[in-house]
């Protein structure tokens, strides 16, 4: 137990989200005791048990679709008659909490320059958790852009070997040109993140297009790509800009909340 309980500790501490579930009551012939645990990570792997088979097989099930909807389960299953549906033969009837621990939702923003700037400003003001990310290393500092959580100096496509992405991560590309995104581009599309926004104009996202479909990149996950980004309120200065690229993210994020929530 204390091995979960650590496992769980690291991955709040390095921002991942994952889900908890306690055995707390049993009752009759159960494979595992109650204050048995099982940490579940968002990629769909796992560590401990509670008890295996199809009940262990139904937990996790109910543990994928907490990291969508954020909502804690109380799960209660009959280990008596599979052909009734029941969980199992063993004889008892086994309880499990299943709570999820979600991070902030995560806005990473990519180019260190005067309209990365606000939008690091703006997005930890608002709320998320925000990281800077820009191959060049002496603009991806506190000093340059106050306000982030974590600064990654890095390439493009090297983001996804380096940091979490997961369905509560937003990418805002401000990059400094179409070369930087035709090379990081494709790293980032075979990620499951739910927003993905380059700056530009229309005629640069063109050509953007163009040349990363001669690299071999699909239509279909180019389509995934928000560009021009932000809600377009005819904005014009940096500060500007940022709000109408935030206020995108807030409208994306609250819909796919809306969705959970009803589903």
């Amino acid at each position: 137990m204390m091995n979960i309980v650590e496992r769980l500790n690291e991955a709040l501490a390095e921002g991942k989200p994952v889900v908890l579930c306690t055995i707390v009551n049993t009752k009759g012939s159960v494979p595992r005791h109650a204050g048995t645990k099982m940490l579940v990570y968002s990629e769909g792997h796992f560590e401990g048990t509670v008890g295996g088979g199809e009940v262990e097989n139904r937990v996790l099930a109910e543990a994928m679709a907490a990291f969508k909807d954020g909502k804690t389960r109380l799960l209660t299953y009959d280990m008596i008659d599979p052909e009734r549906g029941d969980a199992g033969v063993c004889g008892g009837i086994v309880t499990v909490f299943v709570e999820p621990f979600l991070t902030l939702p995560t806005v990473v923003v990519v180019g260190a320059g005067h309209v990365g700037r606000p939008i690091v400003h703006l997005a930890k003001w608002l709320g998320f958790r925000v990281v800077l990310s820009d191959d060049r290393e002496e603009l991806c500092t506190p000093e340059e852009t106050p306000g982030a959580d974590l600064y990654l100096p890095s390439l493009l496509s090297q983001i996804p070997e380096k940091l979490h992405l997961d369905s509560r991560t937003f990418l805002v590309l401000v990059t400094r040109g179409s070369d930087v995104d035709v090379e990081g581009l494709p790293a980032l599309l075979e990620t499951d993140v739910p927003y993905i926004g380059l700056i530009g104009s229309k005629r640069r996202w063109a050509h953007t297009q163009e040349r990363l479909i001669e690299k071999g990149v699909s239509k279909e996950a180019l389509a995934r790509v928000k560009s021009p980004i932000g809600l377009f309120i005819h904005a014009e200065t940096p500060n500007e800009i940022a709000i109408s690229i935030m206020a995108e993210i807030i409208d994306h994020y609250n819909q796919m909340k809306k969705h959970f929530q009803s589903a």
